[in-house]
């Protein structure tokens, strides 16, 4: 890594009122902003959008990072709420489906993958969100949390969580519109949904810990990304607290 990567990143997609220049959208050329697994198995996300939750407020003060989870199992209902809460499809307007977090030019390039240890009816193994479907794809079975932990630079909370949240950016479903500049947005929208599943697993009791420390190429390995078109991006741990 150049030791001036950031400085030159940063400097480099700047916006300059003297050297904006004008361009045209190919619509044709518009990426889709869903993704799915057709030959994987589909697991139903039936739940309540009307779950018994903390209040705002309550949610702020109670938000903390956890890093020790006890061997309590969340239910799929749970999931299927923090699931659709962080990056789900809020409603239909004028023939656009918005989500529950805002993205720059409604392209949504951040992708959910789950590592689920501890769910009540789930096979231990590691899953696609499909949100369109609202429904989990099954990519590997398997316990890949100590993996996992030590693709997190040993962060061994991640061998303990109940669930792991894996997200990552699809870059040209931003760079289509916004070109070196999507770089920024695709991290500003992880962190919208990463703010999100923060306070929905507040609200539900759960804790949770955000996660930017690991090996590129171990967690693109294991879901099975290219790390270049598709590249693992951020990490988020959720459990019951001990």
């Amino acid at each position: 890594m150049s030791t001036n990567v950031g400085d030159d990143f940063q400097l480099n997609t700047k916006y300059n009122r003297e050297k904006m220049t004008g361009g045209y959208l190919d619509w044709g050329k518009k990426p889709d902003i869903y993704k799915c697994y057709l030959d994987k198995k589909k697991i139903e996300l039936a739940f309540s959008k009307e779950h018994e939750t903390l209040s705002f407020n309550e949610c702020i003060r109670k938000r903390k990072s956890v890093r020790h989870f006890s061997d309590k199992s969340l239910s799929l209902n749970h999931l299927g709420y923090l699931l659709w809460s962080s990056t789900g499809i809020q409603r239909i307007e004028r023939g656009y489906e918005f989500r529950n977090v805002p993205s720059a030019g409604a392209l949504y390039p951040i992708e959910t993958y789950v590592f689920a240890k501890k769910v009540i009816d789930l096979e231990v193994g590691l899953y696609h969100y499909n949100i369109k479907s609202n429904v989990l794809e099954e990519l590997k079975i398997g316990d890949f949390s100590v993996f996992l932990a030590k693709a997190c630079l040993g962060q061994m909370m991640l061998s303990s969580a109940g669930v792991v949240f894996i997200w990552s950016g699809i870059f040209g479903r931003s760079k289509w519109k916004y070109k070196q500049r999507a770089y920024r947005y695709v991290y500003l929208d992880c962190g919208h949904i990463a703010q999100n599943l923060a306070l929905s697993a507040s609200s539900l009791g759960l804790g949770s810990c955000q996660i930017g420390a690991f090996y590129d190429d171990e967690i693109n390995t294991l879901i099975g990304l290219d790390g270049k078109e598709e590249s693992a991006i951020y990490l988020s741990a959720i459990g019951y607290s001990n």
